[in-house]
């Protein structure tokens, strides 16, 4: 049901909407800046039981997204982004949050489209995001917090580099029961030793 929403949801977009303005781009997915009209499609996919779970999403109204979207796009301290697919198609929500740039802190959030995990999209993503916090912002480290439990995260996050430093015991309340949270992070040089290519190395329009 969700994924036929998400769908119809998204179809309708692409149809009253102009294409998206890409403002940064991975391997195999492009970013473009949210906007408070993608809030329905940002609802649907926080209704996603898997969603609610492991990211531990509370669902929401459609007007309490909306606004939430408005209010932190006037925050300097974050930057949120649809992911896209190469022809333009939305299929998820990743951020930038809680920036600080004195201390070059910040940790990053990703939500997929349940129709399109497991495909690699994930840590195509991720690695564009970190590529993104080192690249053009003066990060140091970039953490990343999910349930232990939540294995394809942590799966997506150790691809992209990211080591797990501690586990915050019991730290999460869901569905009666507690939850182990991991905390991983990414520092600016083992980023740097990774050897894959970065977001600015990607050809665009075939060049």
């Amino acid at each position: 049901m969700i994924e036929d929403v998400a769908q119809a949801v998204t179809e309708r977009m692409a149809t009253e909407n102009p294409p998206r303005q890409v403002c940064w781009r991975g391997k195999g997915v492009a970013f473009a800046p949210l906007d408070v009209d993608d809030a329905e499609l940002v609802h649907v996919w926080r209704a996603d039981p898997v969603a609610a779970h492991e990211i531990g999403m509370w669902p929401r109204s459609l007007s309490a997204v909306r606004e939430r979207i408005e209010r932190d796009r006037d925050e300097h301290d974050r930057d949120d982004f649809l992911v896209l697919l190469p022809d333009g198609t939305p299929i998820g929500h990743t951020a930038l949050f809680d920036q600080d740039l004195v201390d070059g802190t910040a940790e990053i959030l990703l939500m997929l489209d349940p129709d399109h995990r497991g495909q690699g999209h994930g840590a195509d993503a991720v690695d564009a995001l970190v590529d993104l916090a080192f690249g053009e912002l003066p990060m140091h480290r970039v953490q990343a917090v999910t349930h232990t439990t939540n294995t394809a995260a942590l799966d997506v996050l150790a691809r992209a580099g990211f080591v797990q430093e501690g586990v915050r015991r019991s730290a999460c309340l869901h569905r009666a029961r507690r939850y182990d949270v991991a905390v991983l992070a990414l520092l600016r040089d083992e980023w740097q030793a990774l050897t894959r290519s970065r977001s600015w190395d990607v050809p665009v329009d075939g060049q």
